[in-house]
């Protein structure tokens, strides 16, 4: 199969730049929000992100007459899976971009796909996990070890910030697994737009309820820094990617789109590397190669049907990164 099915030039221009978008842009999130959180307090950043971002998308729902009334019940379902999928799951990042680099945040945040085929394998009507699937699974989290083993290492002789900075990212990336699933078993009736404009506006009240009961708003240092962070999360990560990503699902089929999974952290371990000179040691780029290993098996076992996973019908709001 090509890479892009047989269109005219301009569509083939357009379809480019939509991949270049998720894979440069949602890549670039992870440095965003480490440039964030040196001069922002975690909170701060996450809430003025999502409460920025989702009544834009609210509002060009409006503007374009999509649906985007939901029904109370359908409210409650993107309540809940906007807390879970950014209030934490994204929130989680931004904190421990504090302690940890932004590579090795994205790299761990590219386990998703491994949580969701466990979780899958294991609900009532779930999907199977072909051997593919399964070998991938075991490869991905032995890489996941070597990973963090400079971390664990450094943790045994009483350094554990950024071992607890990366548990804390795992357990984050799980809420986001859990939200994906959930969203996948709802039906929701409305555009797409509308329900990832109202997904970032509970999930910014949930992160901004967060700032305010932990006094989490002391210390911002506002600058350009500061608004340069949130403008890049708000319109590369959020609307411009976002746009692109549905585009693509409109146009290219689903297990080509999905590659993003794997080239988001690559992009952020070599933007890590320019910017602002991160670095692994020989172990942490063995476990890089095994996570990456692991995802595209993964991916690619789920995919042979054509339908998308249930990480791939969520991850259109990621703003991940």
């Amino acid at each position: 199969m090509e890479w892009m099915p047989a269109t005219s030039s301009p569509q083939r221009t357009r379809i480019l730049a939509s991949f270049c978008c998720i894979y440069f842009f949602w890549g670039g999130t992870f440095l965003a929000m480490r440039y964030g959180v040196e001069v922002l307090p975690p909170f701060v950043l996450g809430s003025a992100r999502f409460l920025i971002a989702g009544p834009i998308m609210l509002a060009v729902s409006a503007l374009f007459k999509l649906k985007m009334r939901p029904t109370r019940q359908e409210l409650g379902r993107l309540a809940i899976i906007g807390v879970l999928m950014l209030g934490c799951g994204n929130t989680s990042v931004i904190w421990a971009e504090q302690y940890i680099p932004s590579g090795l945040a994205a790299l761990l945040v590219a386990s998703i796909p491994l949580y969701a085929a466990l979780i899958e394998v294991i609900l009532p009507g779930g999907e199977g996990l072909p051997v593919r699937g399964w070998i991938g699974v075991c490869i991905g989290f032995a890489g996941m070890v070597f990973l963090l083993w400079p971390k664990l290492r450094l943790g045994l002789h009483g350094e554990s910030r950024e071992m607890v900075a990366a548990v804390v990212t795992l357990a984050g990336t799980l809420c986001w697994t859990i939200a994906s699933v959930i969203s996948r078993r709802s039906t929701i009736r409305i555009s797409g737009v509308a329900s990832a404009g109202w997904q970032m506006v509970f999930g910014g009240l949930f992160i901004l309820g967060l700032m305010v009961a932990t006094r989490g708003y002391h210390g911002a240092r506002w600058g350009a820094q500061a608004f340069g962070s949130i403008a890049y999360l708000v319109i590369f990560g959020s609307l411009i990617t976002y746009t692109a990503y549905i585009y693509l699902l409109d146009n290219v089929a689903v297990s080509k789109v999905a590659t993003y999974a794997y080239a988001n952290p690559v992009i952020a371990v070599i933007l890590g590397v320019i910017f602002v000179h991160e670095h692994f040691v020989a172990v942490e780029y063995v476990g890089m190669g095994g996570i990456l290993l692991a995802v595209f098996l993964v991916t690619s076992s789920k995919m042979k049907s054509g339908k998308p996973n249930v990480v791939d019908e969520d991850l259109a709001v990621r703003q991940q990164a």
